[in-house]
């Protein structure tokens, strides 16, 4: 009994500290700009100092803020699409084929998606400046892909190694061609990894700021995170933070959503496949 109680304790505190930034976030954009630069220190607005939804549509409203929403559903589908074909394919090859190398092709991709972000930005700009590719949405999503192809092959490979080959030569012998026993046995049944490599891939795209912010100048390819940055109101002295939280509660709707509706299939794909692996 003194166990269950100090579990379900030990659950309240963990949830309570991963939560509490977001509700601070969330009270804040409901404070009138008066209100946070007079100091309101309570989580609830004090009286008079509430700003019901008019932060929300003020944000909603701007140009800026709507374009970078756009660019970023835009870029991370599409980063996402391009890196689940890729790595579906490279790690069907790395799991049922045998050639020398593997182990070296796996380690190198671990390696680069364990490299660190920031030092690669300064060779990108310069380079994509010069080939055209800066303030572009491939741009953003030539590197995106460089680092969440690696993150989805293993995952991947983790989940073909647990698929039964007999399942595949039992296809081929029915009269399936080697692309028909892919793609209408192996793919379904990995279907729960490339879900979860498909997941992993966009929050890794939705959440970036150092690219985002590096390899963009304007609106036409800035992603939401370094939109944020850039969001100084009327002001630019005195940047508006209830504002900026209610934008960074809109911002961060897509991804709660996402993971309400698919959390089982979130849960099931990172347990069944990527621990294995």
């Amino acid at each position: 009994m003194k166990n269950r109680i100090g579990l379900v304790v030990g659950c309240i505190l963990i949830m309570l500290w991963c939560l509490l930034p977001v509700a601070w976030i969330i009270s804040l954009s409901f404070k009138s700009e008066t209100a946070i630069t007079n100091g309101s220190p309570g989580f609830f607005p004090s009286d008079g100092g509430g700003a019901g939804w008019d932060n929300y549509r003020a944000v909603w409203d701007n140009e800026q803020f709507r374009r970078a929403i756009f660019n970023s559903i835009g870029i991370s589908l599409i980063a996402t699409l391009l890196s689940v074909i890729v790595a579906t394919l490279a790690a069907y090859a790395i799991a049922r084929l045998e050639f020398r190398g593997k182990k070296a092709v796996l380690t190198i991709a671990l390696a680069i998606a364990m490299f660190p972000v920031v030092s690669l930005v300064g060779p990108l700009f310069d380079m994509w400046r010069a080939i055209g590719l800066y303030d572009t949405w491939p741009g953003l999503i030539i590197p995106y892909m460089s680092f969440t192809l690696p993150l989805a092959i293993w995952t991947l490979s983790a989940f073909f190694r647990e698929i039964p080959w007999e399942m595949e030569q039992a296809a081929q012998v029915d009269g399936a061609t080697s692309w028909q026993a892919f793609r209408k046995v192996i793919v379904p049944l990995a279907a729960p990894g490339v879900f979860t490599a498909a997941i992993l891939t966009f929050f890794f795209a939705w959440n970036d700021f150092v690219f985002g912010i590096s390899l963009t100048s304007t609106e036409n390819a800035r992603p939401i995170p370094a939109s944020l940055s850039f969001f100084v109101g009327s002001d630019p002295f005195n940047r508006p933070a209830s504002l900026l939280a209610a934008g960074a509660v809109i911002a961060t709707i897509p991804i709660v959503v996402i993971v309400l509706i698919f959390q089982r299939k979130i849960v099931a794909g990172l347990t069944s496949g990527a621990v294995k692996g």
